[in-house]
C-alpha cells in the first residue's frame, strides 16, 4: 500500500521528506501553512508513508454514518463544541494513556489567513510535557514533511512567533492566505 501512496504522490509531482525524529513517540504536531483541504490529504498520506498514526480533532457533528467510520479510521478524535470541554486536559490524558501519539493541529484554525493563532496546541504541549513537532507543506516546490522538533519555553507569545517564522518560509496552495510572522 505504501508503494501505491508513493506512486500517487509522484504522479502529482510531490516529494514527501520521510525524515522523522529518531525515538520520538509523542508530540503535538503543528502543520502549516493551512490554506486548502488538500493539506489534510497530503499530510495524511505523508504520515502513512512514515508509518505514523496522526490523530486530529474533528467536530463531533461530522461523526454520523458512514462519514464517522471513515473519520475514525483516519485518526479523528471527536470534539463536542457545544459543551465547555477542556480539550487541553482531555488530550493531555490521552498522551498519558498512549504509548505513541501524534496529535496534529493547524493553529490558524481556518484555511483563510489568520494572524491570531489558536494557542490550545501550545498549552497542550506544556501540560502533556511533549515537544511540538513542526510539519510543513509547500505547494510551489510540492514538498512536505517534518521540519524540526520545537521545545516550548513557557513564553507563549515568543514561542508562537518563532514557530510562525519557521513555518512562514513555506507557501500553501493559496499563498495569500499563508503565515505571516
Amino acid at each position: 500500500m505504501r508503494k501505491l501512496v508513493h506512486k500517487f504522490l509522484k504522479l502529482f509531482g510531490w516529494n514527501i521528506s520521510l525524515w522523522k525524529p529518531e525515538g520520538l513517540k509523542k508530540a503535538v504536531v503543528v502543520m502549516g501553512p493551512h490554506t486548502s483541504n488538500w493539506d489534510f490529504i497530503f499530510g495524511r498520506l505523508a504520515f502513512y508513508m512514515m508509518h505514523l498514526q496522526g490523530r486530529y480533532l474533528v467536530k463531533k457533528d461530522l461523526f454520523f454514518f458512514p462519514l464517522g467510520v471513515l473519520l475514525k479510521a483516519l485518526g479523528a478524535i471527536p470534539v463536542d463544541r457545544s459543551k465547555n470541554n477542556n480539550m487541553v486536559n482531555y488530550v493531555s490524558t490521552l498522551f498519558q494513556e498512549k504509548e505513541q501519539l501524534f496529535v496534529v493541529f493547524t493553529p490558524e484554525g481556518t484555511r483563510s489567513y489568520n494572524p491570531n493563532w489558536k494557542k490550545g496546541f501550545y498549552y497542550l504541549a506544556l501540560k502533556a510535557e511533549v515537544p511540538i513537532l513542526l510539519a510543513f507543506i509547500d505547494f510551489p516546490s510540492k514538498t512536505g514533511g517534518f521540519l524540526e522538533v520545537f521545545h516550548p519555553t513557557g513564553d507563549v507569545d515568543a514561542d508562537i512567533l518563532a514557530i510562525k517564522r519557521k513555518l512562514g518560509q513555506f507557501k500553501g496552495k493559496y499563498p495569500e492566505q499563508g503565515i505571516i510572522a
